[in-house]
C-alpha cells in the first residue's frame, strides 16, 4: 500500500457500500456452530481472504481441524517502532430456527435500510466493516501508523479450540508485537434516556467457568426406597447453586462504569461508603443499569440436566451443567462456593474455563477509542463497561494482548442491540454500518 495524505475523516462511497454488501454476503454463508464440531467456517474464511488479497495482502488460512478455518493478515504500519494492534472477529454464528424469523436467517436480505440475518450483529457486521476499511485504504494509498494484524477466527461460539485458542497456541508468531486488540461488543449506541446516548466500550470480561456436576448413587428399581439416589443428590445441588446469592465484588472497570454512568444521571455515589448498596444505585440508573448489573458479582446458572433411561429405573449416575461466570479476582471465591454448594454427594469439574479480563480505562488506547466515537457523534457519551460473557480476547490474552470491545455502531432509539445477540430477527441498520466504517477508519489510522 502506497502512502498518501488522504483527508482524515473521509471514506469513499464504495467503502460504505461494501460494508453493507459484505455483511449481507457473509450472512448468506451459513457458518452455524452448534458446538458439535460440525461447523465449517472455510467458505467464509475464503471469502474474507480473497477480499484481503485483492488489496495486495497475503492472508494465511490456518486450520487445526479440516474446514475450521482461520484467516490472519498483517498490514505494515508507517512506524516500525510502534506496537502492533490486533483487530479480530469470528466467522461462526449460533444456530437460528428459520420458522421463528421474519426473514430467513441466512438470506442476508437488505430491507428498509436494514441488513437481516444471523451474524448481522454477532459479528459478521464487524468482519465486513474491517474488510471495507482495508480495501478503502488500498484504493486511497493509506497506511496506518502501527502494524495492524487482522484475524478472522473459527469456533468462537463454542470452545474456540479450533479458532483463537489454536492461533494463540500454535501460531503466536503471527501476532508478534501486538500489545492490544479490538473486537466485538463495544461502542454501540445505548439509549439510556431521551437525549442520553451512551457508547459503552468494553474494558473487561467476566471469566468463563462452565461446569460439569456428577452425582453417583445406587441404581435400582423405581418402586423401592433408595437413599442413595443420584438424581435426588444432583437436583438438590443444582437447586442450591441456582438459588445462591453471590456477594458484590466491584472491579476497577465496573467501578469506573458505575461512576461515569451515575454521573450522567446526576448521581455521584461514594462506592466506598459504609453500607453502600450497589443494587440500590442500579435501581436509579434506569435502562443503563443493564450495562453493569450482570458484572457486579459472580454468577452460576444451571443450564442442562442428564439422567436415567427409563421411568421405573433409578440411575446410578446423574449429570448437570452450570454456566459459571467470574469477575476478575473472583476465581478463589467461586471454587470455594461451588465446593460448599455441591456438597459431599456431588463432584464438579470445569467443562470449559477461560480467565476474566480487565483492561485499563485510563490508558492512551482507551482515550483514542473514546475520541474516535465522539468525533463522529459529539452528542454521545462514551462509558466503560465489563462484558458479562466472553470473546476471543480471552484466548489472545495468552499472548499478552490487552483486549477492548470496540465494534462501533450508531443505532436509533428503540433498537435493542443486546437483545439481538443470539436472538430472533437479528439485524443491523445500514446507517449503523456506515458510522462504524468511518469510526474504524479514523481510529485504526491514528491508533
Amino acid at each position: 500500500m502506497a502512502e498518501t495524505n488522504a483527508p482524515q475523516d473521509s471514506v469513499d462511497a464504495l467503502a460504505l457500500d461494501e460494508a453493507v454488501t459484505f455483511t449481507s454476503e457473509l450472512i448468506r454463508i451459513d457458518t452455524t456452530n452448534r458446538g458439535d464440531g460440525e461447523c465449517r467456517e472455510r467458505p467464509a474464511a475464503e471469502y474474507t481472504a480473497e477480499r484481503l488479497a485483492d488489496t495486495g495482502l497475503e492472508p494465511a488460512l490456518l486450520e487445526r481441524t479440516p474446514g475450521r478455518t482461520n484467516v490472519v493478515a498483517r498490514i505494515p504500519g508507517t512506524d516500525p517502532a510502534a506496537p502492533a494492534l490486533l483487530v479480530h472477529g469470528h466467522l461462526d454464528v449460533v444456530p437460528a430456527e428459520a420458522a421463528d424469523w421474519t426473514v430467513h436467517p441466512f438470506s442476508g436480505e437488505v430491507r428498509d435500510g436494514t441488513v437481516w440475518g444471523r451474524g448481522a450483529i454477532d459479528m459478521k457486521n464487524m468482519d465486513a466493516m474491517v474488510l471495507a476499511v482495508v480495501r478503502y485504504w488500498a484504493r486511497a494509498g493509506i497506511r496506518p501508523r502501527r502494524d495492524i494484524v487482522i484475524a478472522y477466527t473459527a469456533d468462537e461460539e463454542a470452545s474456540a479450540d479450533d479458532g483463537s485458542g489454536f492461533l494463540a497456541d500454535r501460531h503466536a508468531g503471527l501476532f508478534e508485537g501486538c500489545t492490544e486488540g479490538i473486537s466485538e461488543s463495544g461502542a454501540f449506541t445505548f439509549h439510556a434516556a431521551p437525549n442520553l446516548p451512551l457508547y459503552p466500550i468494553a474494558a473487561g470480561e467476566r471469566g468463563t467457568g462452565w461446569l460439569r456436576l456428577t452425582a453417583r448413587g445406587t441404581a435400582g428399581h423405581g418402586s423401592k426406597v433408595n437413599r442413595a439416589n443420584a438424581v435426588t443428590a444432583l437436583a438438590a445441588a443444582v437447586a442450591r447453586i441456582g438459588a445462591h446469592e453471590w456477594p458484590v465484588r466491584l472491579t476497577p472497570t465496573v467501578r469506573a462504569a458505575l461512576t461515569e454512568i451515575a454521573a450522567l444521571h446526576g448521581i455521584h455515589p461514594d462506592l466506598d461508603a459504609p453500607g453502600f448498596d450497589v443494587d440500590e444505585l442500579l435501581g436509579k440508573l434506569g435502562p443503563a443499569a443493564a450495562l453493569v448489573a450482570p458484572t457486579v458479582r459472580n454468577s452460576s446458572n444451571p443450564t442442562m440436566l442428564e439422567a436415567g433411561y427409563k421411568v421405573n429405573v433409578i440411575p446410578g449416575r446423574a449429570t448437570a451443567y452450570i454456566d459459571g461466570r467470574t469477575v476478575p479476582g473472583g476465581d478463589e471465591e467461586f471454587r470455594a462456593t461451588l465446593d460448599r454448594l455441591t456438597g459431599p454427594a456431588v463432584d464438579w469439574e470445569f467443562h470449559h474455563r477461560e480467565p476474566a479480563l480487565q483492561a485499563p480505562v485510563d490508558s492512551p488506547t482507551y482515550a483514542k477509542l473514546r475520541a474516535a466515537v465522539e468525533r463522529f457523534d459529539p452528542a454521545g457519551h462514551v462509558v466503560p463497561y465489563c462484558m458479562s460473557g466472553g470473546t476471543d480476547a480471552k484466548q489472545f490474552s495468552r499472548l499478552g494482548i490487552t483486549g477492548y470491545g470496540f465494534s462501533p455502531l450508531k443505532l436509533p432509539a428503540g433498537f435493542d442491540y443486546q437483545a439481538l445477540f443470539h436472538g430472533v430477527d437479528e439485524r443491523v441498520p445500514v446507517e449503523a454500518l456506515h458510522f462504524g466504517v468511518r469510526v474504524l477508519d479514523h481510529y485504526l489510522r491514528t491508533a
